[in-house]
């Protein structure tokens, strides 16, 4: 009894001092923000004022970050701070800056931050695959075995060049079928260049109508939705969110259903697995499996489904994004598609297909293929760095751990390196003479050491795809629709708004 009469004692007196308890609570909440806000760094980059809690996430626009990016550099710099809560983050704007960043101090800058969705989506702490691994030995290999992999089963060679001319068969075919009518060409190629990846990692191409297929590039789409936007970004960066029961499968439900997709996959392919013949990458990932069973290997389970997600992700959302980008802006410039029509017919005529060795001869195609990389802006931000170590660039310190974003949209349109940054000018890949010569500054696939792994392959697609198509049809705006926009939609890449289009058979 005595107990209880002097718990409820201190209750009341508690009570009591409810306010003053509420105010010591409130300065102690904005005393430890401010410390975790506070940057003791001399030259560390400017930016805008950092509000508590929440930093300069207001200062953001997520659905459009690199036009965000673009307004601050004007009023901070092409080196500017930003704050997401407490985690510290660096922009870099400009061709100069980002090329010291990524190029000349690559090893610096490699790391990436944590990415706590995979964890709390079931895949655990060793779900880092290819694209989000911290820098250091599981994913340097990774990557080296991805690469040879990805060698040993064409990427690069003569035998992926007659799989993607395979390919195009098939999309010409399926084109053909809309008899002239208007159609979106959205999940048409959608279906082409994801066949492609799927041939090297599952082993199989999928048909245009097979609805098993269709879902999964629906909920990949979806899934690169769910990251855009201020309430994703923020439970990235306040992870104490995603421990709450259903948060993660409810506001990331598309990632969980393509997660369950490949792991689909990955059982089909284990219930069929022969040790002595690889079929595909996902063959030579389970050999690896077996053949390195040791606690510090990053070859396991989660790795693997982490990995798929990765290729099949990056192999279809991009270079297919870059072939709608391709297909709008010949409707909106028909003068230069009827220039690559030209080219085409002079160097390959009509009575064969295109091949990679085409390219060398065929400067104004080339260059057509590279400024749709350049104007359409394919990944505007790229995927956020870490600094490695303590380091300096231009002037300013940069602390080791501190997040760093790579405004590539603001490389592909730096005013004081391309002629007409804001123009379609596909000129800007050709000399006085009409020859094709690269750019530096073209950084579709970023730099460094965490450069696109399947750079080759893209342009390998791009070439094949837009000149087979470009081959075959001629693509005409139909009479009473919109015209396609030149603005995007940003959910991680910027793809264009949908449109109809017309393909005339040459």
């Amino acid at each position: 009894m005595e107990l209880l009469l002097w718990l409820w004692s201190q209750f009341l007196s508690c009570w009591n001092n409810l306010p003053a308890l509420g105010i010591a609570l409130t300065v102690f909440a904005l005393l430890f923000d401010f410390m975790k806000r506070r940057k003791s760094w001399s030259h560390y980059p400017p930016g805008p004022a950092s509000l508590p809690f929440i930093g300069t996430m207001l200062q953001i626009d997520f659905h459009n970050p690199h036009l965000s990016f673009n307004q601050l550099s004007k009023k901070f710099g092409n080196i500017f701070s930003l704050q997401n809560c407490w985690n510290n983050l660096v922009v870099l704007n400009g061709f100069k800056a980002v090329k010291e960043a990524l190029i000349q101090k690559s090893e610096d800058f490699a790391d990436r931050p944590p990415f706590p969705i995979y964890e709390h989506l079931g895949y655990g702490e060793n779900a880092e695959g290819l694209v989000v691994a911290k820098y250091g030995h599981a994913w340097k290999e990774q990557r080296r075995f991805a690469l040879s992999t990805l060698r040993n089963f064409g990427m690069g060679k003569k035998s992926l060049e007659q799989r993607i001319t395979e390919e195009t068969g098939f999309l010409c075919s399926a084109i053909c079928s809309e008899e002239g009518h208007p159609f979106d060409p959205h999940f048409l190629i959608n279906n082409a260049v994801s066949n492609v990846i799927c041939s090297l990692v599952y082993g199989e191409r999928f048909d245009y109508v097979d609805k098993k297929f269709q879902r999964l590039l629906r909920l990949l789409e979806q899934a690169m939705n769910e990251e855009a936007g201020f309430l994703p970004q923020f439970l990235i960066v306040v992870p104490w969110f995603l421990r709450i029961p259903g948060v993660p499968q409810t506001v990331f439900r598309c990632q969980k259903a393509v997660w369950d997709f490949i792991d689909e996959l990955v059982k089909e392919h284990e219930a069929t697995w022969n040790p002595t013949q690889k079929r595909d990458f996902i063959d030579a990932f389970l050999q690896e499996m077996k053949t390195k069973e040791h606690a510090e290997s990053s070859f396991n389970d989660s790795n693997l489904r982490m990995v798929i997600f990765d290729l099949f992700s990056a192999g279809t959302e991009t270079t297919s994004t870059t072939l709608r980008w391709a297909l709008a802006y010949m409707l909106l410039h028909p003068d230069i598609q009827r220039k690559v029509h030209e080219e085409i017919d002079k160097v390959i005529g009509r009575d064969r297909s295109p091949q990679m060795e085409d390219q060398a001869n065929m400067p104004y195609t080339n260059a057509v293929i590279h400024e749709i990389q350049r104007y359409a802006d394919i990944v505007p931000v790229g995927m956020p760095h870490v600094t490695y170590r303590d380091t300096e660039l231009q002037g300013f310190f940069i602390p080791k751990g501190t997040t760093v974003i790579a405004n590539l949209s603001s490389v592909l349109k730096d005013e004081t390196v391309w002629e007409k940054p804001h123009q379609f000018y596909p000129e800007h890949f050709l000399d006085a003479n009409g020859q094709f010569v690269k750019r530096e500054a073209f950084l579709p696939f970023s730099a460094g050491r965490r450069v696109c792994l399947g750079e080759q392959l893209a342009r390998m697609e791009l070439f094949l795809f837009f000149t087979s198509l470009l081959h075959r049809f001629t693509f005409q705006h139909p009479e009473g629709q919109a015209r396609p926009r030149e603005d995007g939609h940003f959910a991680l890449t910027l793809s264009p708004h949908p449109y109809q289009i017309q393909a005339v058979p040459r």
